[in-house]
């Protein structure tokens, strides 16, 4: 129990630098007027979620291990929670006149699914028969 709170613990840390990453390099390239402010966007978004997975990998969950398939596996569960993401904050905005609260109960139920996908998936320890 102490190892998933732990997990937790960082993986919401990581969570928050990656919304920071992304938010940073945002703004800065749109400061520097480097691009338009959609690519500014897809780059911060971008950077951001390459820091997620070598934080979670190496920080959060430890994964030290040959990675061959654990970006592409990574990339799948972006891909997948963000679909998941999209369609809750839609359903949630039919049923709520609050789009404050269907944004947070959206971004927190795919926040759940990365880190179970992360845990059991994308970093998850092969098992003594796995490695025979």
């Amino acid at each position: 129990m102490l190892m998933i709170k732990r997990e937790l613990s960082l993986f919401l840390l990581v969570g928050t630098l990656t919304v920071l990453v992304d938010f940073l390099f945002y703004r800065s390239l749109i400061w520097l007027g480097a691009m338009g402010i959609t690519t500014a966007k897809v780059i911060g978004f971008l950077l951001g979620t390459l820091f997620a997975y070598f934080a979670n990998r190496f920080w959060t969950f430890v994964h030290r291990s040959p990675t061959t398939g654990s970006p592409w596996r990574f990339m799948f569960l972006y891909a997948s929670t963000l679909c998941v993401n999209v369609l809750a904050n839609a359903l949630l905005l039919k049923w709520l006149t609050d789009i404050r609260l269907a944004f947070l109960l959206a971004t927190g139920l795919s926040a759940l699914l990365n880190f179970l996908g992360m845990k059991l998936f994308v970093f998850k320890d092969k098992t003594a028969s796995e490695l025979t």
